[in-house]
């Protein structure tokens, strides 16, 4: 999800994370993060803002602005008489708090108790490797290349009957470092695909038994291992910036980076190198995008990309392409709406929550983005489907979704999976079936 640039804003927080040598750890001591009911008049709330230093969460602001505000500008916004709820109280303890074991994982496939708990890097590793091994003769580890710092871009590559070598299902999680509960989501869905073709489910079966699925949870990994150690709020990946710049500005948005529509609208992503959606010098200057273009291009000349999933938080949204455009529709927009629909019910269904979903094209309906995965996945990758997901919530803790939300965040959407999965071969609109 895209946050507003800084600016001069959160300076206690800028300092930490912009000035200072990359080992400073930003506490969160004493932010706060605030919902602001915009009662439908965003622009009049933002003027309001304006001699106030912020970060803002989100951008779908017509109903509420979330905002994270440091100690010191705490006391001046709630002088500003605005009506909001308190969506952290000090953000500081609910970082302690998601990192707190909740319980102890045995380092076995089938414990589900790793979904009670977010883990550090080396452990998403093992984990991965865990399930490998549980599923030795229909899968192999993959690497879709390698980090600014040295690391891999690991992932599984799954199949079925007859052997590998069938369209694909290719999912990235973990784009933005901060947005933590996209890994889990992502393994849990590669657990329900091993453990139900070992099982001998059936509809689990004929997904692996006609596509090939690349799944990699990890994709942002220097990024992902600076939230857990110096700055949990840290977005993009831990490059260095164009030399002869301010060198303390790290950081390219690899969802800005892709070649598709890199250029094509100056709302889409940002020049600067100190911004959250610094798009970087040139198209592909990232190296986990590099990476992760190679394999998207070798898919789409080998097997060819049958569905594509770039995994997000916060906001619950279903996302087709465009982004960089508002007012361009791809032709496929009436199917990808459709099985979106029908994913969203599907997830709306699946608990006593009813989490909801909003889907539609990307720039119509949340904001422009250019460079971005789905747009190029499905435009350079001739993906058959392509979305973003945005997972939970709403706003009752953005970024910071404590773990005991991990597993039926991750349940839900793998009920929404295979409503999707079903759908693939589908022909839509003939009056039969559910599409």
């Amino acid at each position: 999800m895209r946050p507003f640039s800084l600016g001069p804003l959160l300076i206690s927080l800028a300092v930490s994370a912009a000035t200072l040598p990359r080992t400073d750890v930003v506490s969160y001591d004493g932010f706060k993060v605030f919902r602001i009911n915009t009662h439908g008049h965003p622009s009049a709330v933002k003027e309001k803002l304006s001699g106030i230093s912020f970060e803002q969460w989100n951008d779908d602001v017509y109903k509420h602005l979330d905002i994270l505000v440091s100690p010191d500008q705490v006391a001046p916004f709630e002088e500003l008489g605005l009506d909001f709820t308190v969506m952290h109280e000090n953000l500081k303890d609910s970082i302690v708090a998601e990192s707190t074991p909740r319980s102890v994982w045995k380092r076995q496939v089938d414990d589900l108790s790793w979904y009670d708990s977010y883990h550090d890097y080396e452990d998403h590793i093992k984990y991965f490797e865990d399930l490998q091994q549980s599923f030795p003769n229909n899968s192999e580890t993959i690497s879709s290349g390698t980090s600014y710092e040295g690391r891999s871009l690991y992932g599984l590559h799954l199949w079925g009957a007859g052997g590998p070598g069938k369209p694909v299902v290719l999912y990235h999680g973990n784009v933005h470092a901060r947005e933590w509960i996209t890994s889990p989501v992502v393994e849990y869905i590669t657990l329900q695909l091993v453990t139900g073709y070992t099982n001998g489910d059936n509809l689990v079966r004929s997904f692996l038994d006609n596509y090939d699925f690349y799944i990699i949870p990890i994709v942002n990994p220097d990024g992902f291992v600076y939230t857990q150690t110096n700055q949990r709020l840290w977005r993009k990946n831990r490059q260095p910036p164009p030399s002869g710049g301010d060198q303390s500005q790290i950081g390219r948005d690899i969802n800005r980076n892709w070649e598709f529509g890199w250029d094509a609208n100056p709302q889409g992503a940002s020049t600067n190198p100190g911004s959250q959606t610094y798009k970087g010098e040139s198209p592909s200057d990232a190296p986990e995008t590099q990476g992760l273009d190679k394999l998207v291009r070798q898919l789409r000349d080998g097997p060819g990309i049958k569905l594509f999933i770039d995994w997000h938080s916060y906001g619950q949204y279903i996302l087709s392409p465009f982004g960089y455009k508002e007012t361009l529709y791809a032709p496929e927009l009436g199917k990808w709406t459709k099985a979106a629909g029908i994913m969203s019910e599907t997830i709306r269904d699946s608990s006593d929550e009813r989490t909801t979903f909003t889907f539609g094209p990307s720039g119509a309906v949340l904001y422009p983005t250019t460079g971005a995965a789905p747009d190029h996945v499905y435009s350079i990758g001739r993906a058959e489907f392509s979305y973003t997901i945005e997972l939970r919530d709403t706003g009752n803790f953005g970024f910071v979704l404590p773990p005991e939300y991990i597993r039926p965040t991750a349940e839900e959407q793998w009920e929404g999976q295979k409503a999707l999965l079903s759908l693939l071969d589908e022909e839509f609109f003939d009056g039969e079936g559910p599409a």
